[in-house]
């Protein structure tokens, strides 16, 4: 895959997740996002925590959380957002958009899964209009592994995803329809709501009360 291909989508998606935010109110920032016992406020920070920490102290935090990566991210993302106003945590990632961080093993595209992923984890979670483009979903589903799928536990036994707005397709079994975004939330393992999938295994999926999936 393109490297500057990937390094354009990742500043395009920092630049319009960075507008998107920049709108909500005060209620939406305290609202639950679609990851487990965050709030939006708690997603923002932990997809800003790579701009304000150094490998050495990553590597300090996890010695201290055992090397257990999403324990790591629960306790950093709940420290800055008990330190850091709202308005921070926004001014962190506008001011970052180029930032080149990328995640251990994971390379730009790990970096631009990461930015899509959480940002999809608080608009669908609050239900705004903003969709990233199909084309970089794209990107990300084109480069999905049997690791990537692994990594997020996800039991996709006897489905097969196939998305509706892309010629994208995973797996065997009953047919799960959806939007590009929608399966990308589905293999990370996030329930989002219903309506969003058809097909029988769709039940499976959904439940927007369930929350769900790796911080990471």
């Amino acid at each position: 895959m393109d490297e500057g291909t990937l390094r354009d989508a990742v500043v395009a998606e920092r630049r319009e997740l960075a507008a998107m935010l920049a709108e909500l109110t005060p209620e939406q920032w305290g609202a639950p996002s679609l990851c487990t016992g965050w709030r939006v406020r708690e997603v923002l920070a932990h997809m800003t925590m790579p701009f304000r920490m150094s490998a050495a102290q990553f590597g300090l935090e996890m010695a201290k959380a055992r090397g257990n990566f999403d324990r790591m991210a629960d306790r950093m993302a709940r420290r800055d957002t008990a330190r850091l106003s709202d308005t921070e945590l926004l001014k962190s990632l506008a001011d970052n958009v180029e930032h080149p961080w990328r995640p251990p093993g994971g390379g730009t595209g790990g970096a631009l899964s990461h930015d899509v992923i959480h940002g999809l984890d608080i608009s669908v979670a609050l239900g705004l209009e903003r969709r990233p483009p199909v084309q970089r979903i794209g990107l990300i589903l084109g480069s999905m592994r049997d690791k990537n799928v692994r990594y997020f536990g996800t039991d996709l036994s006897g489905v097969r995803l196939e998305a509706t707005d892309l010629d994208w397709s995973l797996g065997d079994g009953a047919p799960l329809r959806g939007s590009a975004q929608d399966l990308l939330l589905v293999i990370c393992g996030r329930r989002i709501p219903q309506h969003l999938l058809t097909g029988t295994p769709a039940s499976r999926y959904a439940g927007r009360d369930a929350g769900g999936g790796h911080f990471s």
